[in-house]
């Protein structure tokens, strides 16, 4: 499609691995005209007006010092996402991790900023569902360009329930909660604002797409380089996870 100068908005995650993801990156650039013809990746995280709330008011606060984020959950033999044969027997890496975990890495990333991108990874990675090859849990603790800490939890085999997304700055705090954020001023008053989507944020990033395609100009959330960034911090948990936690350093993160 691209070829043939037609405008594509594909699917996250990018790709099965960052080799192949950074392939077609780079494929993209040298073959295309990228200030005609525009290839996004669509990422829903990047448009819920939680998260875009969330991380301005964490800017306001300055610099991070700390993040946690937790999403448990259990994904049954009979749920509607596992009825497909990709999903039941994945042949990309991570199963249900890469699939659904890019969501959650988008949804991290903009709430740390730019200055607190992911700098190195140390991930502990297991399977506790047979349903749900080849893994299904990971704890990780990420290492922070700034020199800040935090955590990253996700598991779909789990009899834990619910989501966790907080982040810590200088001058105070931000965490949301479904479309619920709050906002905790260092010595000041707590605030807590609803921020609802339409369509959990699909219907906004499509707009986004076509409104782009109008201007002519690339949807910035939309650059394949932010869905590949995505995808480089997954796989490095992934693969500290397969050598028992030890430290893996990002080198894609924008």
């Amino acid at each position: 499609a691209l070829e043939k100068g037609k405008h594509v908005l594909a699917e996250k995650p990018l790709a099965k691995d960052v080799a192949t993801g950074r392939e077609l990156v780079e494929w993209y650039h040298q073959n295309v005209d990228t200030g005609r013809v525009t290839f996004g990746v669509a990422e829903q995280f990047r448009y819920l007006n939680a998260f875009i709330y969330a991380a301005e008011q964490a800017r306001s606060f300055g610099k991070v010092i700390g993040f946690r984020h937790r999403l448990s959950g259990n994904v049954a033999p009979d749920m509607k996402y596992l009825q497909t044969e990709w999903r039941k027997k994945p042949e990309h890496q991570g199963g249900f991790l890469l699939d659904g975990g890019v969501h959650f890495i988008a949804g991290m990333r903009l709430l740390l900023g730019s200055e607190a991108k992911v700098a190195k990874v140390s991930a502990f990675t297991t399977q506790l569902q047979s349903h749900l090859p080849p893994v299904d849990t990971v704890d990780a603790t990420f290492l922070l360009a700034n020199g800040a800490t935090g955590n990253f939890s996700v598991s779909f085999g789990t009899t834990f329930t619910g989501t966790d997304w907080a982040v810590a700055c200088e001058k105070g705090s931000v965490s949301v909660d479904g479309t619920k954020v709050t906002v905790k001023p260092l010595g000041g008053e707590e605030k807590v604002v609803d921020k609802p989507d339409e369509l959990g944020g699909v219907k906004q990033e499509v707009f986004a797409w076509a409104k782009s395609l109008v201007s002519g100009k690339q949807e910035p959330k939309q650059r394949p380089e932010e869905a590949l960034a995505d995808l480089e911090v997954l796989e490095a948990m992934l693969r500290s996870g397969e050598s028992g936690g030890q430290p893996v350093e990002l080198k894609l993160q924008i």
